[in-house]
């Protein structure tokens, strides 16, 4: 580091000058500066964090993973390091380590064959990354927010410092927005997005508003009855509960500024040595629970789902159900809120989800089993010790995204156009948590947003959704909001990916520092080979198949088999590979919801007439309609057959035979599924001609 003089500057306010200013103290801040020291540059960490490791130490500890194959770099030497850590027998101080198993997603939580560890304490991972910038020799700026009014000097197309609120000014070569919000991006007046896109804007299908898309747990839909928004049930003269939007949710697919909820991801313990029971918050009001209450009444009892076991009896604590943390609709001003009005609405959410707590651990209206067993855990003592034993870090699923040289989307997600210039890769779900909670025309309450979608495989990421559009900021790269769709960003959005593309990210600004050039102009060749060189994956096309632990290819067999993928559905379905056996990549859910309004359409030209024995694919599943209505269309006519879809089928586990009909080639032959008085959830995978002649 060296003090340069800049002219205009008083001299209280001189500046630091270093190769590669880093801004945010996130899991990406951390990566990209020792990545930069690797390849022999200055690098320093400034921002708001008082922290280091954003998320990842704040208590997402139960990584979000996907297939753990494509995630390479600095950021599998993260999950390395974390393994070394819990290796040791003095780490597990509250369990003995042969007590916690191997309770991981895909792979075991203690990959011992690769030496990783995906599971984790948030003191850990807070750890792994103050050892990092001390390994290293990175200096930490911590508490310095960027005067996003004033603060970022540019000369032409290029960033040449950003000062801090208290003064402190950083010039660089070369600058890196690792926060989750976009703050340097959006005051280097780099273009951005906040909200859902329009299906339509980029020819999306899971953009936009998603009234009547049900997919996961967390929508009304999941209980037995239908619950009314009303203080009064049924009266809406009475008015709306709290947390219920009175507004039009806008119409299916249209684009809206709403960004999907935030929560905290909180690390509890049932350990009693360990345990602070949950004490009620200042402001608390039960009346924000009411809806909770009628939850509850409605027969939920799901509360614990999300309660994922972490070491030494934590756990990282999610969001599960029709009201359960996710704060939804609290946080559409967010992303370009001022810093106060930030820490206001981290406050509200902070103060709702204590609130939560407190409520289900003691409001007599909560069912006894609930209350007792809630009683049963509390906040850790050893965790955040410095702010009251809650996670200082609220959980931003999504601000603003950069509208940069490349935008990354659902099509690029799912293979459906290809990625150019792949800089790392993502393999988890599209997953969207819900916008709004708003009033159906039929006058109940219902969660809007929460998405689901399968990318069918790791895809790739492109470097043009790191950068800004040439000439906006030369010097600029962006692994974290990155230039990306509402839906796509989805599943880009995950900690690891950030250190993957953070990794990218610092490799380009030293090639372009050393080549003199703008961050656009980097030769993706010479990118490419150095990220190799540093243990990046940047495609796995072996794993697009292989990942799909049931499916079953098309092509092996025999007959006419028309897939999923080639069927024409009305109504709102949800994809799903959640089955042990399944067609193709995946298959088709109506979330439940047995309205009658869901049909599936199968149509196929067969090769010569004559008789066929028609068979229905079923990745059965004991919460499956047991009378799933299908429709075989032949030229005497239609025949309706009820199956079961909640047993194992008879045909090699796979098929269910619908019966043998007569079709002639000149007539196409169709087999309609529909979730008309069903009772539970209809599925649609696949549908078998096989001749008889």
């Amino acid at each position: 580091m060296v003090s340069t003089l800049i002219v205009g500057l008083p001299l209280a306010a001189q500046a630091e000058e270093y190769d590669v200013v880093v801004y945010g103290g996130t899991a990406a801040g951390v990566i990209a500066a020792v990545q930069a020291k690797k390849m022999g540059k200055t690098a320093v960490v400034v921002g708001p964090d008082k922290h280091l490791g954003g998320l990842s130490s704040g208590g997402l500890g139960f990584t979000d993973t996907g297939n753990k194959a494509v995630i390479g770099g600095l950021s599998r030497d993260f999950y390395h390091r974390v393994w070394m850590h819990y290796d040791k027998e003095e780490a597990w101080k509250q369990q003995k380590k042969a007590e916690y198993g191997n309770k991981g997603q895909g792979t075991p939580a203690m990959d011992g064959e690769n030496r990783t560890m995906w599971i984790f304490e948030p003191h850990v991972a807070e750890q792994v990354f103050e050892d990092y910038v001390k390994e290293f020799n990175i200096p930490v700026l911590r508490d310095e927010w960027l005067d996003r009014a004033k603060g970022v000097n540019k000369e032409g197309g290029r960033i040449t410092g950003i000062t801090m609120l208290s003064g402190k000014t950083l010039t660089g070569k070369m600058f890196i927005d690792a926060t989750y919000e976009g703050d340097l991006m959006a005051a280097a007046a780099v273009d951005y997005h906040v909200g859902r896109e329009a299906n339509s804007k980029y020819g999306e299908t899971a953009n936009g508003v998603q009234t009547g898309v049900l997919h996961h747990r967390h929508h009304f839909g999941v209980l037995k009855d239908k619950i009314s928004p009303y203080v009064v049930p049924g009266d809406p003269k009475s008015g709306v509960l709290p947390r219920v939007s009175a507004e039009s949710p806008g119409k299916f697919g249209e684009e809206d500024k709403r960004v999907q909820a935030y929560c905290f991801r909180m690390c509890l313990t049932d350990h009693p040595d360990n345990r602070i029971p949950f004490e009620k918050p200042e402001g608390y009001d039960a009346k924000q629970y009411e809806m909770l209450v009628r939850v509850f009444d409605a027969g939920w009892r799901e509360t614990f789902e999300k309660f994922d076991p972490i070491p030494n009896h934590k756990t990282d604590t999610n969001n599960h159900g029709p009201f359960s943390t996710d704060n939804i609709g609290y946080n559409y001003d967010y992303p370009d809120a001022s810093y106060e009005r930030r820490k206001e609405i981290i406050k509200e959410h902070e103060t709702y989800q204590k609130g939560w707590l407190y409520f289900i651990a003691n409001d007599p209206r909560v069912p006894t089993e609930v209350r007792n067993e809630m009683k049963r855990w509390g906040l850790p003592k050893d965790e955040f010790k410095d702010n009251g034993n809650w996670s200082p870090q609220l959980y931003i699923r999504e601000a603003r995204r950069m509208v940069g040289a490349f935008v990354m989307t659902e099509n690029e997600l799912r293979k459906k156009k290809p990625t150019p210039d792949s800089v790392g890769m993502g393999s988890y779900t599209i997953d969207s948590h819900n916008v709004q909670r708003y009033i159906t025309p039929e006058g109940y309450v219902q969660n809007e947003g929460d998405i689901g979608v399968s990318t069918n495989g790791p895809y790739e990421i492109a470097y043009g959704s790191l950068v800004p559009k040439k000439g906006q900021a030369d010097n600029l790269l962006v692994p974290v909001c990155v230039s990306s769709t509402h839906i796509a960003f989805g599943s880009i959005r995950m900690e690891p990916v950030f250190m993957i593309l953070a990794q990218s990210s610092a490799t380009a600004a030293v090639m372009a520092i050393d080549a003199g050039s703008a961050v656009q102009d980097v030769p993706y060749k010479d990118l490419r080979e150095r990220l190799l060189k540093d243990g990046q994956i940047l495609e796995a096309p072996h794993l697009i198949k292989t990942e799909e632990k049931g499916g079953i290819d098309v092509s092996k067999l025999k007959g006419v088999v028309v897939d999923d993928a080639q069927a024409e559905f009305k109504g709102n379905w949800g994809e799903s590979k959640v089955a042990k056996r399944f067609i193709g990549e995946g298959y088709r859910h109506d979330g439940n919801v047995n309205d009658g309004n869901c049909t599936a359409r199968f149509e196929a030209v067969l090769p010569k007439s004559g008789n066929y024995e028609v068979r229905l694919a079923v990745p059965h599943n004991t919460n499956r309609a047991s009378n799933a209505k299908v429709k075989v269309l032949t030229p005497a006519g239609e025949k309706v057959v009820s199956v079961n879809q909640k047993g194992m089928p008879p045909i090699d586990g796979l098929f269910v035979s619908l019966g043998t009909f007569q079709f002639t080639k000149d007539v196409a032959a169709v087999v309609t599924i529909t979730n008309e008085g069903a009772d539970g959830y209809v599925v649609a995978d696949a549908v078998q001609w096989l001749s008889k002649n």
